[in-house]
């Protein structure tokens, strides 16, 4: 199960995406807590537990809600950079970690912020992709602190080449999630971040 607990909140925040799984060795696991909304009541009406918050990057609008989360559900926050005060544990480029019933890869794609991290299936069916694409061709910022257009573009190229024809679902930092096809709007973001 993949539930975006923020799909209906306007606002300064990103989607907040719930992912559960019904194996034993499943983990529940919020990607992205996002901001300026109460997600904690929002997990406790979809799930008994949560079991660790996962984030794509520290942008504000990405973790504002991770102290509440943190103190209602006494996880541990996993991330890209270890030195981050909200981050307990690291997330490393090219290691797995388990989202809901599945493995999912991290890779590290830098461009948008420089903590930033895509987290792809292992049978390559899904990806969370935070801020770096979107549906329908949307790319990331760079014109924020640590943005930077040739960097995003390089990390658009590599989340391509990491992923291939069975890619379906893309769940994004923000707009709709994509549910087949999804490659199609990687390349898209590509063709558009090398343009504009």
């Amino acid at each position: 199960m993949i539930r975006n607990l923020a799909a209906d909140v306007g606002g300064f925040t990103s989607n907040a995406f719930l992912v559960a799984g019904d194996d034993p060795d499943a983990r529940t696991v919020l990607v992205d807590p996002g901001n300026e909304f109460d997600v904690v009541s929002r997990v406790e009406a979809a799930i008994d537990g949560l079991d660790a918050v996962v984030l794509t990057h520290t942008h504000a609008d990405h973790i504002g809600n991770v102290d509440a989360v943190v103190e209602a559900f006494d996880v541990d926050v996993w991330g890209y950079n270890p030195d981050h005060p909200l981050v307990d544990h690291a997330l490393a480029d090219e290691e797995d970690t388990r989202l809901g019933g599945h493995d999912y890869r991290v890779l590290h794609t830098p461009g948008h912020k420089d903590d930033h991290v895509c987290l792809i299936r292992g049978d390559g069916a899904v990806v969370f992709a935070g801020d770096l694409v979107f549906a329908d061709g949307g790319f990331g910022r760079t014109d924020l602190e640590e943005g930077d257009r040739a960097r995003l573009i390089d990390s658009i190229e590599r989340l391509l080449a990491s992923t291939d024809e069975r890619l379906q679902e893309l769940h994004a930092g923000h707009g709709p999630s994509v549910h087949r096809d999804a490659r199609e709007h990687v390349e898209l973001a590509l063709r558009a971040a090398r343009t504009y």
